[in-house]
């Protein structure tokens, strides 16, 4: 790995850590090695401290005394939880999206649905959810609350760890997430503030149910690998 210079080195660390918890390179209760990462990385254990209390942040490790730093579980019961708390800052981002755009943000959220209409064409999952959570990330002028923006950015890997899980789900369920999210859009650009938050709850709700469907699976396939593993 590379690491880049427009970033501080921690931040690049917990970067490259968070990936790997998103991609499942790392799973649940497995305790992060700090040496194997500094050697891999070839920075100093001070560095990687550091990145590790930065991704606490995310919700996507505990730190534990003595016992460092373990990944977070992901159950069902968290899953709502998550989902939960972003429907209702998401909800509250596109009203004030509704409320506030300008023309050059009319035309990046058409940008955007066009851009999303091609990632389903593809079957592209991930970049799919990726493009809408991203794009939401970065609409500071128009959500105009900074804390709650902050708050948002420190959900996001959890959020993307969540759908990543959904990378398997049928090009249905992504054309329905396609069109779920086109009422927001639609929404946001006559101005019906109430509209695009119902739709965004819409919206995280079928992708919540996804997550939720393809943890099920998840879990299943390693109960029956450890069943086999103790005959």
């Amino acid at each position: 790995m590379q690491l880049e210079e427009l970033e501080s080195l921690s931040e690049q660390i917990a970067k490259h850590i968070c990936q790997q918890i998103i991609s499942g390179e790392l799973v649940e209760g497995e305790r992060i090695q700090e040496l194997r990462i500094a050697k891999e990385l070839d920075v100093s254990r001070g560095s990687v401290r550091e990145a590790l209390l930065l991704l606490e942040r995310t919700h996507l490790i505990h730190i534990y005394p003595r016992r460092g730093a373990i990944v977070a579980e992901m159950s069902a019961q968290q899953v709502r939880a998550l989902f939960d708390t972003s429907t209702m800052v998401l909800g509250y981002f596109v009203q004030r999206m509704s409320e506030t755009w300008r023309s050059h943000e009319a035309e990046a959220l058409q940008q955007l649905l066009l851009h999303l209409t091609e990632q389903v064409k593809q079957g592209n999952t991930e970049k799919f959810y990726d493009a809408i959570f991203q794009h939401l990330a970065v609409q500071h002028d128009m959500v105009s609350n900074p804390y709650l923006m902050k708050f948002y950015k420190e959900l996001l890997p959890s959020i993307r760890r969540s759908y990543f899980l959904t990378l398997n789900t049928s090009r249905r369920e992504l054309q329905e997430s396609l069109e779920l999210f086109k009422l927001v859009i639609d929404a946001i650009l006559i101005r019906k503030s109430q509209q695009a938050t119902l739709f965004m709850e819409d919206f995280c709700r079928h992708l919540r149910n996804l997550v939720l469907e393809s943890l099920t699976r998840m879990k299943q396939i390693e109960l029956a690998w450890a069943r086999r593993s103790r005959r």
